[in-house]
């Protein structure tokens, strides 16, 4: 096989396994085990349909409350492109292409494992879509999260049925002169393939993982930016020695203090004499909150994780025990309960990142007022700190507890819905802003280092800076820093920590 294709249906999905594979553009294929699977649950469906003298829930009935309606025999194809077309309500905001891959992959993952009754055909032109990069525009409200994200899932999967419209070579197109393009007929959807496409948490689990690799990258730049703050603040080491996180071992905090002392190793600035005995909670504190946070990544991780490798469609076919079972799976609680923890320990981040950046302004321990040689005359980082604030403030609006909702839909039918998917765009929000916190706090640590020259920082902290200061000069005197934040923050995207 070659190393540029992923084969789904050979093993769990990892979060390495993604990053790669949305990375490094690799494409996707469907190993030989996926696809007998795929094959025997829908001849065993077909063989069902025929034999069965019951009503099947979203087979040979209709949705939700129209459960009690049996649809004909003939009528069955007809009710399931119905579904997909009435289906497709998400409005809003385009979501960005990477989060449609994810959709797409997570979808042909969770099919490939063969209790869905799709057709190999429907998986297969997924995959097609997916490796030919033809996006189908779908957008960013719409779902309840539960039944699963109907919604969103409706408009990415349209264009199968030569429905809706898809970005293609960068241009917005009809999804039906695309398959023309390519030479693919639209899909004729079988019994029970709207439902299997459409039922699922692949909308709220695309943002998640997004929204989490993201995370996993903030918390350790968090820490970087953090230890550079210190050195600024000619803060103290003391609170991140070992001894005193295993008395409290909580394990995001000794690797909080773990990461601190190997970032600072070899600092002339840390080790010098001290006069004052203690910092600010916002420093002295860093190695509880900071790995607080840490702990909640991994716990929303192994939820998370658990969640792409599940079956989350209705009903779940299970041809060796002869079920058809209409449940719950696409519920999506599990992720909307994680997504809220997870907000608020990524606002944390934020929040005590804005508390340095105000204490690095004050003109405290030596440095200048707002960290210009001539506060005055110039403002220097008054403001910036200014927009921290209000993006922190924002985030607190977006830690509303979208969990804690539900509003009842399908005339009394799904009358407890999750909100998971709202708690997954609001998740995605926090880190946007968290970003912009953390170049901000860069900004300010990165400048106020520079007062305490010519002490050095640690090795590998003045290997940052030189590559920072390559791209963001040391403010003499006042100029537009909207540039300046946003050069920070394209900085602190492409920088790869590697502690």
């Amino acid at each position: 096989m070659s190393k540029n294709i992923f084969q789904i249906g050979n093993g769990d999905l990892t979060f390495e396994d993604i990053e790669r594979i949305i990375n490094e553009n690799l494409k996707l294929e469907l190993s030989p085990a996926a696809k007998e699977r795929i094959e025997k649950c829908r001849n065993y469906l077909d063989r069902k349909i025929e034999e069965s003298t019951e009503p099947l829930y979203g087979i040979t009935t209709g949705f939700g409350s129209l459960c009690t309606k049996n649809i004909s025999l003939d009528e069955l194809n007809t009710l399931q492109e119905n579904l997909v077309k009435s289906h497709a309500c998400s409005v809003g905001n385009e979501i960005p292409h990477v989060i449609v891959k994810l959709m797409f992959l997570l979808k042909a993952h969770a099919l490939s494992l063969g209790h869905s009754g799709v057709q190999l055909i429907t998986v297969q032109r997924i995959i097609d879509f997916f490796n030919n990069d033809v996006m189908p525009i779908v957008y960013d409200r719409g779902s309840l999260g539960a039944s699963g994200d109907l919604a969103p899932l409706a408009n990415l999967f349209l264009p199968l049925i030569g429905v809706g419209d898809v970005y293609y070579k960068g241009k917005r197109c009809e999804a039906i002169s695309v398959l023309d393009e390519f030479g693919w007929e639209p899909i004729k959807l079988k019994s029970k393939e709207g439902l299997a496409l459409l039922n699922g948490t692949q909308f709220m689990s695309a943002n998640g993982v997004y929204a989490l690799l993201k995370a996993m990258r903030l918390s350790k730049k968090a820490d970087l930016i953090a230890a550079i703050s210190l050195e600024a603040y000619d803060g103290l080491l003391a609170p991140f020695m070992d001894c005193i996180q295993q008395m409290r071992p909580h394990k995001g905090q000794i690797e909080t203090g773990n990461n601190f002392r190997h970032l600072l190793e070899g600092s002339e600035i840390i080790n010098r004499p001290k006069k004052h005995v203690q910092d600010p909670y916002s420093f002295r504190c860093i190695p509880q909150v900071h790995g607080a946070t840490k702990d909640a990544i991994r716990h929303a991780a192994s939820v998370l994780l658990t969640e792409i490798n599940s079956v989350t469609d209705n009903p779940t076919i299970f041809p060796d025990e002869d079920l058809i079972i209409s449940g719950g799976n696409f519920h999506g609680q599990p992720l909307a309960l994680v997504y809220d923890y997870l907000a608020i320990a990524m606002a944390e981040l934020g929040n005590i990142s804005e508390r340095r950046v105000a204490q690095l302004i004050m003109g405290l321990r030596g440095l200048p007022e707002f960290l210009v040689a001539e506060p005055g005359l110039n403002s220097g980082f008054m403001i910036p700190q200014y927009a921290a604030a209000s993006m922190v403030s924002q985030n607190k609006m977006y830690c509303y507890a979208a969990s804690s909702d539900s509003i009842v839909s399908s005339n009394g039918q799904e009358d407890h819905v999750s909100m998971g998917a709202n708690a997954a765009t609001k998740l995605y929000k926090v880190m946007d802003n968290l970003e912009l916190i953390l170049s901000i706090e860069l900004m300010n640590a990165a400048q106020g280092i520079e007062f305490r020259r010519p002490l050095k920082s640690s090795p590998y902290i003045e290997k940052f800076l030189k590559a920072y200061r390559n791209e963001v000069p040391f403010i003499r005197e006042d100029i537009v820093m909207y540039k300046e934040i946003h050069k920070s923050q394209a900085f602190l995207k492409r920088w790869k920590c590697d502690f």
